[in-house]
């Protein structure tokens, strides 16, 4: 990475279910205002280490930090002491566990979007926009009550009628935004669309941006650096043009076909 101040580090994450290791020593940075990408074949990890990195999953061992401070931080406890088959077991042991909640991680400036969309189905588009936005109110329940809030629920309803077009992951102000497949069955010229969408954010909101993908066309069009995972461990991390040329990448994934 560049001199850029970083927003996202993981340093050695790994996350084990029972026996098995889904996401082996990872270690990888996110600057400000780059496009990231992490790509592998299916199973590989990719989500896991989404959903370790934002609190949806405690990690067996390993430290995230968000904008130079930790955030997330484990090491195997209990019985996963004898179970662990990661590395550097005893590395972080002598350091607090930090096990925050999604919600508090959102509240730092994290946003992320899932594979399956998680919308209130009963209520509108707009209503699901606010609903986000509610994680920066500044009211009481005793003053919501008393609709002593009017002026800044106006407020909240007038920035949400101008995000409307955007992702509701937006709408809590994140410094950094994490796209788990964004374009996930999207046809090539939606696809393309997606791709200027997502260099608008970066443009006009100044977002820090890193996304799962499989869309080939979409993450050598918009990153500025990927990393590869394949069966839950790094094996290879540069810009596009090294990434495509790399022999372990185009063995474990790039020369297989994408899926229909």
């Amino acid at each position: 990475m560049s001199e850029r101040q970083s927003v996202l580090r993981l340093d050695h994450v790994t996350m084990q279910f029972g026996g098995v290791v889904a996401v082996d020593d990872l270690s990888m940075e996110v600057g400000e205002g780059e496009i990231v990408a992490l790509i592998g074949p299916n199973g590989a990890g990719k989500t896991t280490a989404f959903n370790a990195i934002t609190g949806v999953y405690e990690p067996t061992n390993g430290q995230v930090s968000f904008l130079g401070a930790p955030v997330v931080r484990n090491h195997p406890q209990g019985k996963m002491k004898k179970q662990y088959k990661g590395s550097d077991a005893a590395l972080y042991a002598n350091e607090p566990v930090l096990r925050p909640t999604p919600d508090k991680l959102t509240a730092l400036g994290m946003a992320r979007t899932f594979q399956n969309i998680r919308l209130w189905k009963t209520q509108t588009v707009f209503d699901n926009v606010l609903i986000a936005k509610h994680m920066l109110k500044t009211s009481s329940f005793l003053s919501a009550t008393l609709h002593a809030n009017r002026a800044e629920e106006a407020d909240q309803r007038a920035e949400v009628a101008a995000l409307l077009e955007i992702a509701r992951a937006l709408a809590t102000k994140p410094k950094l935004l994490m796209l788990d497949e964004p374009a996930a069955g999207m046809n090539p010229q939606e696809t393309a669309e997606l791709t200027a969408f997502i260099g608008r954010i970066r443009t006009e909101f100044g977002m820090t941006i890193l996304l799962i993908e499989h869309h080939m066309d979409l993450v050598m069009d918009i990153s500025d650096r990927i990393y590869v995972i394949d069966f839950g461990k790094l094996i290879a991390h540069g810009t596009p043009e090294v990434i495509q040329n790399d022999p372990r990448v185009i063995d474990a994934y790039l020369g297989v076909e994408e899926d229909a």
